[in-house]
């Protein structure tokens, strides 16, 4: 497990050049506007750290090493976020791409989705991805986690009948299991889920259902409940350079 880091002291001037040396190409929305403006606040306060960031869909009009950021599907439809990222890899680019990920959002998922349906549409997705597309290196990102409402409030929530913020995080843990289960190991993860519920002394925030620990996004790094701060993108943001070091 990376060390949480809020900084990239942690990393050599040789890592940080392989970095901001390679193609990346990010689908994202919300919370990953959040992650960027964390890589933003990284390179300005770290000369060493000179990644270059650029948020397009035209990817010809783009040469060189870059970050490209882009808007992926629609917030609430995860499957439209696959097919998009899918429908993405296939315009022509103006450089030579080497790394592509993209994310869901937390929003993506809640007590009533069906997270077995839901993952094996994933996993077809980025099957057919790694098929069509061999040279590339694809990262896989957990899903984000939102914060829980005290035990008490909970449980009268759900004497009424009513979900909660628990009952969504629990259905993010199961998926972001899946995930780690299944591509631990053999491909790259960026752990967001991990890095949100684990403060900088180490410890995790998180709940107990039944004998399972929940894991939740811990409360310094959230101004809503759900989108990353600055402390939070930076957190983020640090853990995902870390991860593309080590490609």
């Amino acid at each position: 497990m990376v060390p949480t880091e809020i900084s990239l002291k942690l990393l050599s001037e040789e890592q940080l050049r392989k970095v901001a040396a390679e193609t990346v190409l990010f689908g994202h929305r919300s919370v990953g506007d959040n992650i960027v403006q964390g890589l933003r606040d990284l390179a300005a306060s770290d000369s060493r750290f000179k990644l270059r960031i650029i948020h397009s869909t035209d990817f010809t009009s783009v040469s060189g090493p870059a970050l490209i950021e882009f808007y992926v599907g629609v917030n609430g439809h995860p499957e439209l976020k696959d097919e998009g990222f899918a429908a993405a890899l296939d315009r022509p680019v103006g450089t030579e791409v080497g790394v592509a990920m993209y994310k869901y959002c937390f929003v993506d998922i809640n007590a009533s989705t069906d997270v077995e349906q839901l993952f094996e549409h994933y996993r077809r997705t980025v099957s057919a991805l790694k098929a069509k597309h061999r040279f590339l290196t694809f990262v896989h990102i957990t899903v984000p986690l939102t914060t829980a409402e005290p035990t008490v409030k909970a449980r009268i929530e759900s004497v009424l009948g009513r979900h909660t913020a628990r009952d969504d995080d629990a259905k993010r843990n199961q998926f972001n299991d899946l995930l780690r289960q299944t591509y631990g190991g053999t491909d790259p993860i960026f752990d967001l889920a991990e890095v949100e519920s684990t403060h900088l002394d180490g410890s995790r925030s998180y709940f107990m259902q039944g004998e399972e620990k929940i894991y939740t996004l811990a409360p310094e790094y959230t101004m809503d409940g759900g989108h990353l701060n600055q402390l939070g993108r930076r957190v983020a943001a640090a853990r995902l350079v870390y991860v593309l070091a080590k490609l």
